[in-house]
């Protein structure tokens, strides 16, 4: 069967297209950034997509010929510069669905979330629920499935940030008092359910909530965590809420996943009917603690739970280096930096030029690291300025290698933090 799937870039999004493929299918991706997904298939297949702008039934009808089924995985938690989270939930998706009617690509499989209702005063929930209600009313063989939160061997978002609270030395915080509701389901359960409704075209028009058969808490799911990781067990410390609250507005400015979005929708619950599910597909998931034990945490599991909160330490550390630099270099009198100029060669406006030129350089790489600006490219900056500065002032006063400050040694660890950052900034 030939499926078009949109989000097949993301992290539930690439579960689903390896089971596609593994049972046959012939998916054809549509993602913004079609050379990424094709190195994941035996041959270019993805076509190139904005659900930002892709908003009429006339973009996406060329992309239906010959298609014979649609899956849409495609979402974000909270919209940002660039990405509009009503175009990508709602106005996209109702284009995408009108096109599937006029080009009588019958079956349509939305992934939504089991906490899409308007109840959790989310815009994220909001769009969700709507792009959701407009293809219920269409003439089409539709389905609905809304999961609980998915877990799977990889992690990203939620499940990477319970991971990381879960791995912190000596305490776990909890988001609130940790009651939150949870009924966690395993990605290959979520992807069975896709490919029953790929084969079995007499479960339409109905709405799926995907559920595992346990209901567990925030506070249970991070102590089962750190025990997954092999971690030994830590003091539970619930956060004030109004501290979790400033969390997440600090979040909303320089994003992840703490988020106001995310906390109201971590409030609203992620639970349902186990039974309901069951019922609908057949299919029986497996438990949440039966999956961990099933598939034991490895090294690069712990490193990426303790690392994850060290990303953002860099990059902060890496920030305010490169704006102190830039600032105390541009605020230093032109004659207090004579007597290095001279040593290094350069006097009078030439070098005076030169001083004000390196620290514009230095504010420009700290606004790149701000707004995470194509980070390989900010990285190979960074290197060749920290490189370059150490060369040159090496060659040219080699004392300072000497200096009891060390302002040349200093650049080594320096070095070190800029391609860690680099290793650890790239998400997808």
């Amino acid at each position: 069967m030939q499926v078009l799937l949109t989000g097949a870039n993301g992290f539930i999004g690439r579960y689903i297209m390896a089971a596609l493929m593994s049972a046959g299918h012939h998916v054809v991706p549509a993602v913004r950034r079609p050379a990424e997904i094709d190195r994941l298939l035996p041959a270019p297949a993805a076509i190139r997509v904005d659900m930002n702008r892709d908003v009429r039934p006339e973009d996406w009808q060329p992309r239906l010929a010959g298609i014979d089924a649609v899956v849409n995985c495609a979402g974000v938690l909270q919209g940002r510069p660039g990405q509009s989270i009503g175009a990508i939930h709602e106005e996209a998706p109702k284009a995408l669905f009108e096109a599937c009617r006029r080009a009588e690509v019958r079956r349509v499989i939305q992934i939504s979330a089991i906490s899409a209702e308007p109840a959790a005063d989310t815009a994220y929930a909001a769009t969700k629920y709507a792009a959701d209600r407009h293809l219920a009313g269409l003439d089409l063989d539709w389905v609905i499935l809304r999961p609980s939160l998915v877990y799977a061997p990889g992690a990203f978002g939620g499940t990477a940030l319970f991971r990381a609270l879960a791995a912190l030395p000596g305490f776990v915080p909890l988001i609130g008092a940790g009651d939150q509701p949870f009924q966690p389901i395993h990605i290959d359960d979520l992807t069975a359910t896709i490919l029953l409704l790929l084969q079995d075209r007499s479960i339409n028009r109905v709405v799926i909530d995907p559920v595992g058969p346990e209901r567990v808490s925030l506070r249970e799911v991070l102590v089962d965590l750190r025990a997954w990781l092999g971690l030994p067990p830590a003091r539970i410390i619930p956060m004030p809420r109004g501290l979790v609250a400033f969390a997440a507005r600090l979040g909303d400015l320089a994003g992840g996943p703490i988020s106001t979005t995310a906390l109201k929708q971590l409030d609203f619950g992620n639970a349902g009917s186990p039974d309901a599910f069951v019922a609908a597909t057949g299919i029986r998931p497996r438990g949440w603690r039966a999956a961990l034990l099933a598939s034991p945490a490895q090294w690069q599991d712990r490193w990426h739970a303790r690392l994850y909160f060290v990303r953002p330490l860099l990059r902060g550390s890496l920030i305010l280096t490169w704006l102190g630099s830039g600032i105390v270099g541009l605020m230093q009198p032109v004659a207090q930096l004579e007597p290095l100029l001279q040593r290094l060669g350069f006097a009078g406006p030439v070098g005076a030029g030169m001083a004000i030129g390196f620290s514009l350089v230095d504010l420009a790489i700290a606004l790149a690291l701000t707004l995470r600006w194509r980070p390989a490219i900010t990285m190979v900056a960074q290197l060749l300025v920290v490189l370059g500065y150490t060369v040159g002032l090496g060659l040219l006063a080699p004392g300072l290698w000497t200096d009891p400050f060390g302002p040349l040694l200093k650049n080594l660890p320096i070095v070190a933090a800029i391609l860690a950052l680099g290793a650890l900034e790239t998400d997808r």
